[in-house]
């Protein structure tokens, strides 16, 4: 299964917000930034339509992972932070953020935010899915 098919789309006229699960680490800032747009109690738990467009990019962009990503209508994609930055977390996970080529075994993606995995253990490599280590 490919990487885009592992992706769901939420769409309003002016924004559409991608969500992809294997790739989300419960960083929570989403819930904690629009709880009327991202309520994991409901189905669909994403509801594009309850924030402006500008205010949903605006909280999207805090998702560290990249499990959320978003394309305005009127403007398109996200513009990369510039210059890019590594973080490395003390248990060894690199939080990236800005113009990146992620390579995939599904090949090279475009990014703008992502956690890679700093210990190998990750079933989603090269991204962390807390599944070792450094995801502790």
């Amino acid at each position: 299964m490919s990487d885009e098919s592992k992706r769901r789309a939420y769409r309003t006229e002016s924004i559409t917000v991608t969500f992809e699960a294997g790739r989300c680490l419960h960083a929570a800032e989403c819930v904690q930034g629009l709880p009327e747009v991202f309520d994991t109690t409901k189905r669909p738990w994403i509801q594009p339509d309850r924030a402006t467009a500008e205010r949903l990019a605006e909280v999207v962009r805090r998702c560290p992972s990249g499990a959320l990503q978003y394309e305005l209508v009127e403007g398109g994609a996200e513009a990369p932070d510039r210059p890019t930055t590594i973080t490395r977390s003390v248990t060894g996970q690199l939080t990236v953020r800005g113009e990146l080529s992620v390579h995939t075994p599904h090949g090279v993606r475009a990014e703008t935010r992502a956690v890679l995995c700093g210990c190998g253990q990750s079933r989603l490599q090269p991204y962390c899915d807390h599944a070792g280590s450094c995801g502790q």
